[in-house]
């Protein structure tokens, strides 16, 4: 029996590396004859750069860039072979922000723009950038300042590139970034399909758990607006492209670069070769933090449910909890379940990931086996 372990990260707790090394473990300890295949997987966000290297046999290099308030901080970016692997999550991700400082007024995208530059003078000139997970609402204009971009007052003076300065901006010159950009491909790896502007954009939608008001989503979105006609005069509309709203924005500063956007299962999808490796596996295992009815919208266990459906490959989905409407997910998978021990608080959660993990997955493959060798037998009978 061949088992691929294909696990999104269980954020707060696991890395998707860290869960697919559990998972292998528990395949292993419970059916020792077992091949075992672990495929750490992201969807654009957290753990992006980490699922690519491991997985793809690459790199990490290390890199100093602006942190999301401002400050620098020690991160990294991936490489695989001529491409440079980078995200925001840990660059400028919520988590770096603490919740008494969030504030999408002072935060900045700039170090994006950092990484990209570095990796730009090592000689890269492919990128897959994953935007999940970002602290920041400043319609990547941190980014694109780092890049070269100009972005001037009504005084003429240089804006520097945090969400506030958006409502300030008179002038937008891209005649300053980067030459090497325009020879440049970049893939964008995005798990949202939201517009920069209005009800579903941005500010409105992910404004909030950045720490926006009501009243400042409004703001924002106003600003947002002002700074998108000044970017999309004389070229294409871009606020309505799926995916512009990524990130606070990143995705419509993206696309004013030229990159390209995709769906980030996708993304991984082809980087990895996850299609040949699910054709080649007899189960697929995946999973993520909580699923609910958010899954069915492009999160990655649903797009490896149907990878393997259409590989003839039967998958079952483990998860970190099953919320409100994780019904519809059944039809997808041959079995969906929770790795939660009992009733628990979701700190106790989080600290028994680990060995939910592990002994639900032993569990998954007792059963999995003791069905495959009644298949082969047949009912006994009397």
């Amino acid at each position: 029996m061949k088992v691929l372990l294909a696990p999104d990260s269980f954020k707060g707790s696991l890395s998707a590396v860290q869960a697919a090394e559990i998972m292998v473990r528990a395949v292993r300890d419970e059916l020792p004859g077992a091949e075992a295949v672990a495929l750490p997987m992201a969807d654009g966000g957290e753990g992006t750069v980490d699922a690519l290297v491991t997985a793809g046999g690459g790199e990490k290099r290390f890199v100093e860039a602006t942190g999301p308030l401002g400050d620098q901080v020690r991160s990294y970016y991936g490489t695989i072979g001529g491409t440079a692997v980078l995200e925001a999550a840990n660059l400028f991700g919520l988590p770096m922000v603490l919740e008494a400082d969030r504030d999408p007024l002072r935060t900045t995208s700039a170090g994006l723009g950092d990484a990209m530059r570095a990796a730009l003078d090592a000689g890269y000139a492919e990128f897959v950038v994953g935007l999940g997970g970002s602290a920041t609402n400043d319609g990547g204009i941190g980014m694109l300042r780092a890049l070269g971009a100009t972005f001037l007052d009504r005084s003429g003076k240089p804006l520097l590139g945090f969400g506030a300065d958006l409502a300030e901006i008179a002038t937008v010159d891209f005649y300053g970034l980067d030459p090497r950009l325009a020879s440049a491909r970049i893939t964008v790896a995005c798990d949202v399909r939201n517009p920069l502007l209005g009800e579903s954009g941005a500010s409105a939608v992910y404004g909030p758990q950045k720490g926006a008001s009501p009243e400042l989503c409004r703001r924002l979105d106003a600003a947002m607006a002002a700074y998108a006609d000044k970017v999309e005069a004389g070229r294409a509309p871009l606020r309505d492209v799926p995916g512009a709203g990524a990130a606070g924005g990143l995705g419509f500063a993206f696309l004013a670069l030229g990159a390209k956007l995709a769906p980030g299962a996708e993304v991984l999808e082809a980087h990895l070769g996850l299609r040949e490796k699910i054709r080649d596996a007899d189960w697929v295992v995946t999973g993520e933090g909580r699923s609910d009815g958010q899954t069915m919208y492009g999160k990655l266990p649903l797009h490896v449910a149907r990878l393997a459906r259409e590989e003839g490959t039967k998958a079952v989905l483990l998860s970190g909890s099953l919320g409100a409407e994780s019904e519809k997910l059944a039809p997808n998978f041959a079995g969906c379940f929770s790795i939660v021990e009992g009733p628990s608080t979701l700190e106790e959660c989080m600290r028994k990931a680990e060995r939910g993990l592990y002994r639900s997955t032993r569990s998954l493959i007792r059963l999995i086996s003791a069905a495959s060798e009644l298949a082969v037998r047949g009912p006994e009978r009397d």
